[in-house]
């Protein structure tokens, strides 16, 4: 179960409506910034389909995995 704040969660969900940049570390891995572009049911885990935001590939995050979650301004 992901153990994301309130406040951390809608900040996700506004990057997802607005298009904007997010910083989001994982457990045990260093810290990714992506424009997320939804947030989907796999498997029966939430993920989030997000992309590179200087690449532009798409990256698939596990919502369990996620520690922190913080907008770039």
């Amino acid at each position: 179960m992901s153990r994301l704040t309130h406040v951390e969660y809608e900040v996700l969900e506004r990057a997802v409506v607005d298009g904007t940049r997010v910083a989001i570390r994982q457990r045990g891995r260093r810290e990714h910034i992506v424009i997320p572009l939804r947030l989907v049911l796999k498997g029966g885990r939430e993920v989030i389909e997000a992309k590179n935001q200087t690449t532009g590939r798409a990256i698939e995050i596990d919502l369990d995995d996620v520690e922190h979650v913080e907008v770039v301004r």
